[in-house]
């Protein structure tokens, strides 16, 4: 059977297989074609890992380069079995892939390579999208606060997604303001993601605080270093014609001022 008579791991192939080399349980005729298929499959690869042929998870890792992925690059891994989706479940119950949300997953903490990207989870689970607010301000260091949830800007609706890895938020804006301020990030090759630069990150931040009651350049002064503690030295190094060029596509009055009352700090520090 398969070269394997005297082979040692025969008791094992044995147990999972009847004599004649099919399924013990196949022999009753009450068993439908999709059963004995996906029985046929499913005892297969048992014998693939027993022999040391590769694993369905070695030949996942082997496929798929990044920790993050979709329902199509899974799928495509798994088109030899005669059910992927079960398949997919399982690799599900046993921990090997984690589902982040319906067609996107990443590999469980015993398969993973390196660390997966939230911020490319971010733009791959709503969008378009790119990641913004909070926590790109955190992301270039220019607030202290650690911030946990991946907040980003959206010209679809408003939406918020509780996952395995965490909350994502995201704010609509419309299509005029959101396609400026952004640009790539490359973590590796092939996983890049989305992101405001610094200026339109806290331009989005000034715009979409609603409650902070900014309405004179004081009220901005204490806004930006007392509520949210910006560095001044760090605030001053933005780029002020970028700024003006958020704030003529935002048409907002807290953006507008938020432009004005940058040109006049850089100016200052000259002074």
């Amino acid at each position: 059977m398969l070269g394997l008579k005297n082979g040692p791991i025969q008791p094992t192939v044995r147990k999972m297989l009847g004599q004649r080399g099919f399924p013990m349980s196949m022999a009753d005729p009450a068993h439908s074609s999709f059963q004995y298929v996906d029985k046929i499959s499913t005892y297969w690869n048992k014998l693939r890992y027993h022999c040391g042929l590769k694993t369905p998870v070695e030949q996942i890792r082997r496929q798929i380069p990044t920790e993050e992925f979709d329902y199509q690059a899974l799928s495509d891994c798994l088109k030899d079995y005669a059910r992927p989706r079960d398949r997919i479940s399982d690799l599900i119950k046993s921990g090997v892939i984690v589902r982040v949300k319906k067609g996107l997953y990443i590999f469980g903490s015993d398969y993973r390579r390196g660390p997966y990207s939230r911020e490319v989870l971010a733009n791959l689970i709503y969008g378009p999208s790119y990641v913004s607010l909070d926590y790109a301000l955190g992301y270039y260091a220019l607030i202290p606060e650690r911030v946990e949830t991946v907040t980003s800007i959206t010209c679809a609706k408003t939406r918020s997604f509780l996952t395995p890895v965490g909350r994502f938020t995201y704010w609509a804006v419309p299509l005029e303001y959101y396609r400026i301020g952004i640009h790539i990030v490359e973590i590796s090759e092939k996983r890049p993601f989305l992101l405001a630069t610094r200026e339109k990150a806290l331009a989005d931040k000034v715009h979409r605080d609603r409650g902070a009651g900014i309405g004179t350049p004081r009220e901005l002064e204490e806004y930006l270093f007392e509520d949210l503690r910006l560095d001044p030295g760090t605030f001053r190094e933005l780029d002020v014609s970028a700024m003006n060029e958020i704030a003529n596509h935002c048409r907002s009055r807290k953006v507008a001022l938020l432009a004005s009352f940058l040109r006049r700090f850089k100016e200052s520090s000259h002074e």
